[in-house]
């Protein structure tokens, strides 16, 4: 499990994601319901009109509702007619109803337009702790305490819904229940789902097959298949040694999960029917789980708040062999040429994999492959050596598009990296390094300092990692070269001449050189996901929402743009970012690169490329003048500015009277001319001084700067001036 958020409150017994943004809901048992942004893990608003706790919340697909309206931050109706506790509430994907579960024994279905109950379920003899719209069709499950799963057909009342009439379905709104003038029923069992042995507290559909899963206080988990005529029990998940509070399907994996009262969360291979992971708490009881419409994420509520996380990470596994790149999307090895835009597929990978490929390395000089797949469990994380990767440039276009999977050695290791052209390192499960050949046979055993991770460095170099520590380590010598502090390292990444390194951790970036001397350390506040060197020298990196450059050489950093969705960057040419997505599909992004290339040249002089950029490109802003001002070089600010107010404190800052003068004359402020007049004298250039006292009829002064220049006819003058002034 990668936890992506997590926040404390009051217990959590509802949560909802929004569709399209990065929101959660979380209703409390205090009443109160809690709006968080879970990418900037920020709460967002606080909605608390209700008197006792919130157990049920559901984000509209299309609307800006969750029965509150979030966009007017106010309650809009309320729904009454229940007697009892609501345990749940979903809106339909199509029409306007919402399903409401209830103590009261009943499930109701509520046209959230009209304000009115369209619809009662009757037949539960105890409490309904759950309800759901079928994803697709004219369903709805429920689970009781009275430790059945119903599965209700609708189709009368959607029919009803779409009959033809002025006024759709308000036209036809009577007695809950009623049947239609053809004696149709508005909603009926269709499936009855006996099996637990104590009060069933969760069910759930599966998004395109016909199967529910349930989770009842008798600790199990149980499947259920159905047909148009019958339901039946395929198989029960034990594991659990307290009530199951909720249980739902992986919507895109053949996976279930569960979480109960014994404060775990447990993820069931749905093919199998055995447990493959389980995440524990200490103190919390979990109560609830939601899963995120379209993205890999899951959501859990327990005691003390609530968790966003999920089963894996999404990086796509790649590497970059100059201008190639070669990575991992659905089982196959890819190559893809920068060059000429071609996408090859190269080899099948071999074996099932029950989670995404970890890290690749490709040798190009033996045309060998490592292929790392890590678990959870680091006792099952193994390591695929491929001897000869298959060359697609030789093979038929045919047998390109699903090639076969080449002979490969497996074997168990955490890490496993190429140090020669001929031998690679591999991270075993007892965080001991071992070298092995071509063959796949060990060559020798190296004693390194305590580690959790190594990283390539170049031919026969690691980088070891651990907590708080880089190592530069010589497999040779076995023995380190040199460390840096750097807390809880994610990625490595180095420059194309192995001269410089950036070492990458969730909210921080570090610049160093090869000996890893810290050249500048960027914090962020939102996550680091990748990066990659500019041919300028610049680190070009993104996080889950921009794409950002780091200079190293003055430790500058700034936006190049925003991103919608998290992108994966390979490669950086020019204004061209070439990257994955999480699907591990190859785009390439067009970038404006003036900005870091314009701080670049003033960094390192280049004043010709500066005064071009100055005339060509549209670097404006206050950000842009504030930095030159900051380094110390105003007089080009002075080509960005138009106001005439800015334009004169920077002409002042940098010596230009000429520039200060023409600003003063459009100004035409005393207190301006006074800063003009003191910056000429100090520079002696007594004729902007004269202008100036003249302007601000300071004849003390221009008589004085009048003597001192021996100019007695301008002081003649002024005494003439004076004398008939007196007269």
């Amino acid at each position: 499990m990668l936890t992506k958020f997590e926040n404390k409150s009051a217990r959590v017994k509802g949560l909802s994601f929004h569709p399209k943004r990065p929101w959660i809901l979380a209703s409390l048992h205090t009443g109160v319901i809690q709006l968080w942004d879970y990418r900037m893990c920020t709460l967002l608003e606080k909605f608390d009109e209700h008197d006792g706790p919130v157990r049920g919340i559901h984000f509209h697909d299309k609307q800006p509702l969750f029965v509150w309206n979030y966009k007017q931050h106010r309650c809009l109706f309320n729904l009454l007619g229940h007697l009892d506790y609501i345990r749940t509430t979903f809106f339909h994907h199509e029409y306007p109803w919402i399903l409401s579960a209830s103590d009261d024994q009943t499930i109701r279905i509520w046209n959230w337009q009209s304000r009115n109950c369209v619809c009662v379920l009757t037949g539960h003899n105890h409490y309904v702790m759950c309800a759901q719209f079928h994803p697709s069709e004219d369903l709805v499950v429920s689970a009781s305490l009275d430790q059945t799963v119903r599965v209700w057909d609708i189709s009368g009342l959607r029919k009803k819904n779409v009959a033809p009439g002025p006024g759709g379905l308000e036209d036809h709104l009577r007695t809950p229940g009623a049947t239609d003038l053809f004696g149709q029923v508005d909603a009926v069992v269709k499936h009855v789902l006996e099996g637990h042995d104590r009060g069933v507290n969760w069910a759930a559909f599966h998004p395109s097959l016909p199967l529910v899963v349930s989770g009842a206080d008798d600790r199990q988990i149980k499947l259920w298949r159905m047909s148009e005529s019958k339901a039946w029990e395929v198989d029960t998940c034990r594991g659990h040694y307290n009530n199951v509070s909720c249980a739902l399907f992986h919507p895109r994996q053949d996976m279930m999960l569960s979480n109960s009262e014994d404060k775990s969360i447990r993820v069931w291979d749905m093919t199998k029917r055995t447990c493959l992971h389980t995440f524990r708490r200490e103190h919390d009881r979990f109560w609830v789980l939601a899963a995120h419409p379209t993205l890999n994420l899951f959501a859990a509520g327990h005691d003390a708040g609530m968790l966003v996380f999920k089963l894996e990470r999404e990086r796509p596994a790649h590497t970059v062999v100059g201008n190639l790149v070669y990575y991992i999307k659905e089982r196959f090895l890819r190559r893809l040429d920068l060059g000429s835009s071609k996408d090859i597929a190269v080899m099948q990978l071999r074996g099932g994999y029950r989670t995404p490929v970890h890290q690749i390395s490709y040798n190009p000089a033996e045309n060998a492959l490592l292929v790392v797949n890590r678990t959870s469990n680091s006792e099952n994380s193994v390591y695929d050596f491929y001897a000869a990767v298959p060359n697609p440039d030789t093979t038929s276009s045919s047998d390109n598009d699903s090639p076969d999977a080449p002979e490969s050695k497996r074997s168990a290791g955490l890490t496993a990296v190429w140090v020669a052209r001929n031998r690679f390192a591999v991270f075993d499960k007892t965080h001991s390094l071992v070298i092995k050949n071509l063959k796949n046979e060990v060559t020798k055993k190296v004693q390194i300092p305590n580690c959790e991770e190594i990283y390539y460095a170049g031919t026969g170099v690691l980088l070891l990692r651990d907590a708080d520590t880089v190592t530069l380590f010589d497999i040779q010598q076995k023995r380190a070269l040199v460390h840096t502090k750097f807390a809880k390292c994610r990625h490595v990444v180095w420059s194309s001449d192995m001269a410089h390194v950036a070492l990458l951790s969730r909210h921080q970036v570090a610049l160093c050189t090869r000996k890893l001397e810290p050249l500048c350390t960027i914090q962020e506040t939102a996550k680091i996901k990748s990066g990659a060197w500019d041919d300028s020298g610049v680190f070009i990196y993104t996080t889950a929402n921009h794409i950002k450059y780091a200079i190293m050489s003055s430790g500058d950093s700034g936006i190049v743009r925003t991103l919608d969705v998290p992108i994966y960057i390979t490669k950086v040419r020019g204004n061209t970012l070439y990257c994955l997505d999480r699907d591990a599909r190859p785009i390439s992004l067009t970038i404006n690169p003036t900005e870091y290339k314009f701080k670049l040249a003033l960094i390192n002089r280049r004043y010709d490329e500066v005064l071009h950029m100055v005339r060509t490109s549209k670097l404006v802003g206050q950000s842009i003048i504030a930095y030159l001002q900051k380094r110390g070089f105003p007089e080009v600010a002075l080509h960005f500015v138009k106001d005439e107010r800015t334009r004169f404190g920077l002409a002042l800052e940098c010596g230009n009277i000429d520039a200060a003068l023409d600003a003063a004359r459009a100004l035409d402020d005393k207190a301006c001319w006074d800063r003009l007049g003191e910056a000429a004298l100090m520079r002696g250039n007594h004729q902007v001084v004269e202008m100036c006292y003249q302007r601000t009829k300071n004849f003390d002064r221009l008589a004085f700067l009048y003597l001192i220049t021996g100019n007695l006819d301008k002081l003649r003058k002024m005494m003439k001036i004076a004398e008939m002034s007196f007269l």
